[in-house]
């Protein structure tokens, strides 16, 4: 009787420890199939991993010029044609007007990229705010 309840437990025991490791295998086939590289994240959110800083001011013939200089603090992908969205603001902090800047030149991972543009601003512009809308890879 002794050896019966022995065996019992021992099947109990194999068949449940197998369903575990299929249950293991399976949890371990989700994770691989859900985790992303380091290179893959950086390549679907490049505005994540850029951003921009700039001063502004007028020229002798009245055009806002805008100075800028965009960091890169990816690790693997490097990045071509940034996309700068430009804010016009008044004094009194309203939004005058939009503009985008492409920014035609590639910035490797870590690296730091200047640029200047010149615009004819909206009368009454005090200060312009710059933000990185997107970027493509660079191959």
């Amino acid at each position: 009787m002794k050896k019966l309840i022995h065996l019992t437990l021992l099947a109990v025991l194999l068949v449940s420890s197998c369903h575990l490791k299929k249950k293991a295998d399976a949890h371990q086939d989700v994770y691989e199939t859900s985790k992303m590289t380091i290179e893959e994240i950086e390549q679907k959110k490049p505005a994540r991993f850029l951003s921009v800083d700039g001063k502004n001011k007028k020229n002798i013939i009245g055009q806002t010029v805008v100075k800028g200089s965009i960091q890169s603090t990816a690790t693997v992908v490097a990045y071509k044609d940034i996309d700068v969205k430009l804010s016009f603001y008044s004094k009194t902090g309203a939004l005058l007007e939009e503009d985008h800047e492409i920014i035609y030149e590639t910035i490797a991972p870590g690296d730091d990229l200047s640029f200047k543009s010149k615009y004819f601003a909206p009368k009454g512009t005090s200060r312009v705010e710059l933000k990185i809308v997107g970027a493509s890879v660079a191959e």
